[in-house]
Order: C-alpha cells, then structure tokens, then sequence
C-alpha cells in the first residue's frame, strides 16, 4: 500500500500526507525535554496491563532513526500510522525551530532556591542597622519568628538564622559603629540611683529638727527634691527607658502610689472612724526606705540586663534562652526583696512598702525592656484600687438604703489585719500578676536588643 505512494519531498510544508502526519500519539511519544522529569502519561497508563511509561520512546531512542521513506509505528496507538520521514527531519534538521512543548508535557522543576534570600530583602533594613546577630534575633522573634520558622529556612534555630543573616547583608563601606565605653562609665547612672535615697534622708532629718509652718515648708521641699531625684534616676543608666518609651501617666500613678504609702494608711484609719477630724498620722519611714532601695533596683536592673545579653550569646535555642532568662529575673526580684526587706527594718517594716517596691522594680524592668503599656495599666489598676477602698467606706455615710454595704469589704479587711492590709493586698496582687507577664516577655530575645 506504502508503494504507491511517493514521499513527498523535505521541507514541502503544503504536502497533505506531511500535514496528516502529524498525530497526538507522535507528540505523546516525544521524550520530555527536562533533566528528572517523568515523561507524560499515557491515556491508558492507569490499567494494569499498560506498558510502563516511556518505553516507546526509549526504544526508539536506541534503534536510532528510521530510514527514509520507512513507516514509523506511534507508541501506544495499538496500530501502525504512516508517518513519513520527511516529518523528521523537519522538526530535527539543522536551522529548525524546536517544537514547543505541548500542553500536557510537565513542567520543569524548580531549583533549589536559597530561602535566606527572601529574608534578606524582607528585613534588608533591620540586617543593616544591626551591629551584631544579636539584633537580629532579636527582631526577627519580634515579628513572630520561632525556631520552627527557622527550621523551614534550613537552620536550626533563630540565632543561627541571624548569623547567616547577618554575614551575608552587606553594610557598605562605612567604618563600623565603635563599641561603647565598657563599664568605666558608671559613675553618673550611679549617683543618680543614689540621688532620690539622700534627698529623702535630708527631708526627714529637715522634719525632724524643725516645727511648725517651718517643717511643713521643709516637707514641701524635701517632697518636691525628692520628685526629681526620681525623675533624675529613672533617665540615667539602667533605668532608663530606651528612646524614652514610656506612657507619661505612670509618674502620676507611681506619685500616687508613694504618697498613699506616707498618708494612706493614716488616712482610712481616720476615715473608718467618722473622720477626718484633723491631720493623721504620716509614715515617712516606708518611703526613705523604698528611696534608698533605687540604687539595689538599679543595680539589679543592670546585672539582669547584662546577664541576659550574655544568656543570649550562649544560648542556641529561643527555648535554651528562655529557660535562662526566667531564673535571671526571679533572682533578680528576689534580691531587690531582701534589700528592701533590710532598709525598711531599719526605718520601720511595712508589708504595703514590700508589696509596693516589688511592684515599681517589675513595672520598671518591662519598661526599660519594650513593655511600657502593660506596666502602666498594673500601676493604674493599684491605684484604681486604693482609691476605691477610700471611697467606699466615704460613699457608705450616704443615707440611702444599701450604701453602707459598701465599705464592709474593706471594714472587714481593715479589723483582721490593719489599715496597711489595703496596700498590701492591692499592690501585692499587681505585682504577682506583673511577674506571671515578666516571666513571659522579658524571656524573649526581643526584650533584650540593643537600643539605637
């Protein structure tokens, strides 16, 4: 049947039999033109008898080409089709476009792309403000980083993840930052942690020499020298907030919360009994000893935040630093405790002052650390409270029906323990609930990068 047929010549792209040539079970037999990719599937590839797939076009790949003129046989068409060779030597000849790759053929695979890459255009500008992988780390935990992302980016963990951040950013030609002064430079954060403990031991040796309208103008004094004494000592050295992040209401709370600990006791205590009547009494004594007690929370805010940092540089693992910054910060809590517990022995025990300082040393640390809103909200809450308790047994002389049942609860407290039970309690449980969130976010590398 072929015999009668002639050839039609090469490159005679009008030849009908060239035209009819060319059949899906042809374009199906092509090998796949990509490395480790599967050649395409056959239409009947699912049976259980089917051939397995490619083993046309690997045999024909091994016989070599046809001869001219010779009827090629399609792969997995089940009869043979007439495919002149002519149709060959088109598509292979030399100066022939390739064929394009049909629809059903697969795609090429991907390579292996560097996954850092993405990271490093992503943070470009927290890689190049960084002085060291630290920074890094640390800003990458910020932003929801953990060590499992880390592990989907081929690292072990985040501070691995920020070493090869850090290496591979460049950072230009300019002359790198010159490290900080080492711990030479002390002395003034030192003298002002000191400063507000000697301006409240000069205001009440000034209250104890004079009287009259002479001391009350000397406690005016002594208060107000005390105030920036404060202000002085929580903008220098380890207490200083970084950028000066904080929420301007805490210096009205924390006022508060110190005069409530001079008068507040004194003050119920006259106001549960029909008054007041006149003055009540003062405790000075509660706060020399909270004012002295600066300089231990300094201190102590400065080993923790040292420490931490040096945790960081050890640690090979979020979960390694964490499990290390957790013991820092009780200790650190627990040494500022037993100063505390020292000094107000010394000028008068008061277990509302404990409670107190406990509280103003952990609002402080999650300020200096990145947190100045939630210590805001605990020292709001503690004053809240305080207030409150005033006001209920003030609102309670109302003669309404109802009203007296107001001031029970602190009635209550104030017969079983004392006045200072309100203190105590209230700043008591601020505290406990500001340690349960320190635990968690000063444990986090992000609360310890280094502040521009």
């Amino acid at each position: 049947m072929y015999e009668d047929v002639d050839p039609p010549a090469y490159g005679d792209a009008e030849s009908p039999a060239y035209e009819d040539a060319e059949s899906p079970a042809y374009e199906d037999a092509a090998p796949p033109a990509y490395g480790d990719a599967e050649p395409p599937a056959y239409g009947d590839a699912d049976r259980p008898d089917a051939p397995e797939p490619g083993l046309a076009w690997r045999a024909a790949a091994a016989e070599g080409p046809a001869p001219a003129g010779e009827p090629t046989t399609a792969a997995g068409s089940g009869a043979a089709a007439p495919v002149p060779a002519a149709a060959l030597t088109t598509a292979e000849g030399p100066g022939a476009p390739a064929p394009a790759p049909s629809a059903s053929a697969p795609r090429p695979r991907r390579g292996n792309a560097d996954p850092v890459k993405v990271l490093m255009h992503r943070h470009r500008e927290l890689c190049e403000r960084a002085v060291d992988p630290l920074e890094i780390a640390a800003g990458l935990e910020a932003q929801g980083f953990t060590d499992r992302t880390a592990a989907r980016f081929r690292h072990r963990d985040v501070f691995a993840l920020a070493e090869e951040l850090h290496v591979r950013v460049p950072r230009g030609t300019a002359a790198p930052p010159a490290p900080a002064p080492a711990e030479r430079v002390r002395a003034p954060w030192l003298l002002a942690a000191l400063a507000p403990g000697a301006a409240a031991a000069l205001a009440g040796l000034g209250l104890t020499l004079t009287h009259g309208s002479v001391r009350l103008a000397v406690g005016a004094a002594g208060a107000l020298a005390l105030t920036g004494a404060l202000l002085l000592a929580v903008r220098r050295g380890p207490l200083r907030a970084p950028g000066g992040r904080t929420v301007p209401a805490a210096r009205l709370w924390t006022l508060w919360l110190l005069a409530y600990a001079v008068a507040g006791d004194g003050l119920l205590a006259q106001v549960l009994t029909g008054g007041p009547d006149g003055p009540w009494d003062l405790a000075p004594g509660p706060l020399l000893a909270l004012a002295l007690a600066v300089a231990p929370a300094a201190w102590g805010a400065h080993l923790f935040a040292s420490r931490a940092r040096r945790r960081i540089a050890d640690s090979r693992g979020l979960a390694d630093f964490a499990a290390g910054a957790r013991p820092l910060l009780l200790g650190t809590v627990t040494l500022q405790l037993l100063a505390l517990t020292v000094l107000l022995a010394l000028t008068g025990f008061s277990p509302g002052a404990l409670a107190l300082g406990a509280l103003l040393l952990l609002a402080r640390l999650l300020t200096v650390h990145g947190h100045p809103e939630t210590a805001t909200a605990a020292l709001a809450a503690a004053c809240a409270a305080e207030a409150l308790a005033l006001a209920s047994v003030l609102a309670a002389r109302i003669p309404a029906p109802g009203f007296d049942a107001l001031a029970a609860p602190v009635r209550s407290l104030v017969d079983a323990a004392g006045p200072g039970a309100v203190p105590t309690l209230v700043c008591g449980a601020a505290a406990l609930g500001l340690l349960a969130h320190a635990t968690g976010a000063l444990a986090r590398a992000s609360a310890h990068a280094t502040t521009p």
